[in-house]
């Protein structure tokens, strides 16, 4: 499953996001990945997740951010959760270019029984349909 915290910039997305994967913590089976940009959240997530800075290893595009979920989940077959937080500090693309990007990821996902939980800023009228089954909460 492919799931979207949408909102405003400064709404409370990675506040949810974080809630979200702490609680995951304690009912998951297998293993959490928490992927940001920098090392600010690092501490406010439970001992337990695997915390990434992507930034580290040169993500920059939606093909490498794809690319850098299959390796770990290829290291890793008892992965359960990936979270990626302020996914537009990685994909500098509109939403509306990424609809290929979303279909591969959301193959992945369901080919590998992976739950990806993606945090992402705009506006409401800036969200492609194609992604209106993803959004699982909004904070505008």
């Amino acid at each position: 499953m492919i799931g979207v915290i949408f909102g405003e910039k400064g709404t409370g997305k990675t506040k949810q996001l974080l809630r979200h994967a702490n609680d995951m913590a304690e009912k998951a089976k297998g293993s959490i990945v928490f992927i940001d940009d920098d090392n600010s959240y690092m501490f406010d997530l439970s001992s337990s997740i695997r915390f990434i800075n992507a930034a580290d290893y040169g993500v920059k595009t939606s093909k490498m951010l794809y690319g850098f979920i299959c390796g770990i989940a290829a290291q890793d077959f008892d992965l359960e959760y990936v979270y990626v937080d302020g996914f537009k500090n990685f994909v500098h693309h509109e939403l509306s270019e990424l609809e290929p990007f979303f279909d591969d990821l959301s193959a992945f996902s369901r080919k590998h029984n992976i739950n990806i939980i993606l945090s992402i800023s705009g506006s409401r009228d800036t969200l492609p349909a194609f992604m209106d089954d993803m959004v699982i909460q909004t904070t505008n």
